[in-house]
């Protein structure tokens, strides 16, 4: 398949990878617009979100973050910032943007960070790990900067969709169906995952003091 050669496979993977960085981004900078953040603090959010979940995961891999070998993922995150700012009047009657902006950007990265730990070479149940880590590292980041519980360990399916999704890229390679489609149809069960869990208000048990879970 076209996609599966490694020319295109990189440059599928920095498509994705700039999209990603670009819809954190903006979740961020929304959010910390939210907190009336300034400018420089709101950029500082969407970067850290945007790029805070890679870094970690190259780091892990013993690459260079990927933001520092190419300007063009810091870019999008300006680029996000002015349209947040040129926008906001525009933005500020959507509810729910910086959910979907961020549920785009937990679903690409989490895909970037499972194609980019199987061209390291590592094996698959590490790229499903690096898939999550991608994914929602950078959200730990953003919470922690707007002092709030991070969004993982709240009773909200956020990690756990980016597990799901991993679990469906590594069945769908497994029966040879091509990276196009594989990193479609993931997208899709992500994102699916978290609207559903955040419109049935569905998630995993919660821990009691006792010991006992709530379910």
């Amino acid at each position: 398949m076209i996609f599966d050669t490694p020319a295109i496979s990189n440059t599928f993977m920095q498509v994705l990878e700039f999209l990603g960085t670009f819809t954190f981004a903006v979740s961020g900078i929304r959010q910390a617009a939210h907190r009336h953040f300034d400018w420089f603090g709101g950029f500082v959010v969407g970067v850290a979100v945007a790029i805070g979940g890679g870094t970690i995961r190259d780091l892990m891999l013993s690459v260079t973050p990927f933001w520092m070998t190419n300007a063009l993922y810091l870019t999008s995150a300006i680029f996000a910032q002015v349209c947040v700012i040129l926008f906001s009047k525009y933005l500020k009657y959507l509810d729910n943007t910086w959910f979907v902006f961020d549920t785009i950007g937990l679903a690409l990265f989490t895909i970037v960070g499972i194609q980019k730990t199987l061209l390291c070479g590592y094996p698959f149940w590490v790229a499903v790990v690096m898939g999550c880590i991608t994914g929602s590292a950078g959200g730990i980041l953003r919470d922690l900067f707007l002092d709030t519980v991070p969004v993982l360990f709240r009773k909200d399916f956020y990690a756990m969709a980016c597990v799901m999704g991993g679990l469906l890229y590594w069945l769908l390679y497994a029966f040879g169906v091509n990276t196009a489609l594989t990193s479609v149809l993931t997208f899709a069960l992500i994102c699916l995952l978290r609207y559903f869990a955040v419109r049935y208000h569905l998630g995993l048990p919660v821990l009691k003091s006792d010991g006992t879970e709530e379910g």
